[in-house]
C-alpha cells in the first residue's frame, strides 16, 4: 500500500467545498488523508461535508483567523512525506495525483509542486491565481504561465512541459513536508495573499526547487475569498508584495528595487482612477504606510528569511525573468509569459 498524501483544505463559508471533495474522492489515483480547516461558524457546507464523506478531519476555528493560519494547522497535523494544500473552491482531474508524487520522489531537492490550474467559469483559460505556474521579475511583480497582469491566456497546450519556476500557487500547491519543517510554516502575517509565494522563496533560499507539473490538472474558481475590485484585496496585494520583497531580498538589491516599486506602485493610483476603480486607488498608499508603521516587525520577519540562506541564492536562475513585467506588458504589449522566459524545447 502506497503512503497517503495528506491533503489539506482551508475553507471558511464556500458552498463549493461538496464538490470539490466528490472531485478529489474520485479522481485521485493515490491514497489520501483529508483534513479540513473550518475557519469559521459550522456551516451547512462542512455539516453536509461530514455526512457526506465521514472519513474526513474537520479541524474547526473558533472564529476567522485567516487563510494562512487554516493552512498551518492543517499541515501541522500532517504526518506524511507530502501534503497538498488544496482551496475549497477547485475541482481534481482524473490522475491528478500521481504526476505530483512522481516529480518529487525523482528529485529530492524538489519542495514544492504545481498542477496545471484552469478557470471553472472560463473553461479552457487559465487560472488566475496561478495558471501553469509562478515568475518574478527584476522589480519582484509576479506573474504566471498564462497570465500577466488581468490578461490570461487560453490553454492551448502551450505550457504542456514540466517547467523550472520561482513560486508555485497555494491553491492546489504540492509540498515535501520535510522541506516545509526545515524553513518553516507559511508567514500567518500575510493573513492572506503572496502567503506562498514568501514559502517557494524561502525554499529557494534554502537550496529547493519548484516546478511545474503540467500533466496534472485542476480548475479554480478564482476570486471567491474576496471580491476582485475591492480595496481590502488590492491592499493585501499592495502590501504584501512590499513584504514580500523586504523579507527575502538580498539588501543590496532591495536598496534599489524597494524605491522603484514604491514609485510604480503609487503611480498606480492613476491606472485606478483612469480605469474608474474608485475603490482600488488607496490601496497604494495605505500599503505604504502600513511599512512605514512596522519597521520593527519587518527588520524581525527578515532576519528569519535570511537565515535560510544558502551561500550563491541570490535573485537569479529559475523562474526569474531579468527585465521590466511593467514595461514589457504597458509599453511593448507582451501578453505572454513565453515571449519573456522562452518555454525549453
Amino acid at each position: 500500500m502506497s503512503e497517503p498524501v495528506a491533503i489539506v483544505i482551508p475553507h471558511y463559508r464556500a458552498s463549493t467545498l461538496g464538490a470539490c471533495l466528490e472531485a478529489l474522492y474520485t479522481h485521485s489515483d493515490w491514497p489520501i488523508q483529508v483534513t479540513v480547516v473550518d475557519d469559521g461558524p459550522d456551516g451547512p457546507a462542512i455539516q453536509e461535508a461530514r455526512r457526506v464523506y465521514p472519513q474526513i478531519q474537520v479541524l474547526r476555528n473558533e472564529r476567522n483567523l485567516g487563510f494562512t493560519v487554516a493552512c498551518n494547522r492543517g499541515l501541522a497535523q500532517a504526518r506524511t512525506r507530502y501534503a497538498v494544500l488544496l482551496n475549497d473552491d477547485t475541482l481534481v482531474e482524473a490522475g491528478w495525483l500521481r504526476p505530483l508524487i512522481e516529480a518529487a520522489e525523482g528529485d529530492p531537492q524538489l519542495a514544492a509542486c504545481q498542477p496545471k490550474l484552469l478557470s471553472v467559469a472560463d473553461p479552457g483559460v487559465f487560472d488566475y491565481a496561478g495558471g501553469a505556474g509562478g515568475y518574478i521579475d527584476r522589480l519582484g511583480y509576479t506573474f504566471c504561465r498564462g497570465r500577466l497582469f488581468d490578461h490570461r491566456e487560453r490553454d492551448e497546450g502551450q505550457y504542456d512541459r514540466p517547467a523550472p519556476l520561482f513560486w508555485a500557487c497555494g491553491a492546489a500547491l504540492f509540498l515535501r513536508l520535510e522541506a516545509l519543517r526545515r524553513v518553516g510554516p507559511l508567514d500567518e502575517e500575510y493573513y492572506m495573499h503572496f502567503e506562498e509565494i514568501d514559502l517557494c522563496w524561502r525554499l529557494r533560499l534554502a537550496g529547493y526547487r519548484i516546478l511545474a507539473v503540467p500533466t496534472s490538472v485542476i480548475h479554480h474558481h478564482s476570486g471567491w475569498s474576496l471580491p476582485p475590485s475591492s480595496f481590502r484585496k488590492a491592499y493585501l496585494n499592495y502590501r504584501n508584495n512590499l513584504v514580500l520583497l523586504c523579507k527575502n531580498l538580498e539588501g543590496s538589491r532591495l536598496l534599489w528595487v524597494l524605491p522603484a516599486r514604491l514609485a510604480l506602485d503609487l503611480s498606480s493610483c492613476l491606472l485606478f482612477l483612469a480605469k474608474g476603480q474608485f475603490a482600488q486607488i488607496p490601496a497604494p498608499l495605505a500599503a505604504l504606510a502600513w511599512l512605514l508603521c512596522h519597521p520593527l516587525q519587518l527588520w524581525r520577519r527578515r532576519r528569519q528569511s535570511q537565515a535560510l540562506r544558502r551561500p550563491g541564492a541570490g535573485f537569479q536562475g529559475e523562474g526569474v525573468y531579468a527585465g521590466s513585467l511593467v514595461y514589457q506588458y504597458f509599453v511593448r504589449g507582451v501578453r505572454s509569459a513565453r515571449c519573456l522566459l522562452p518555454e525549453a524545447a
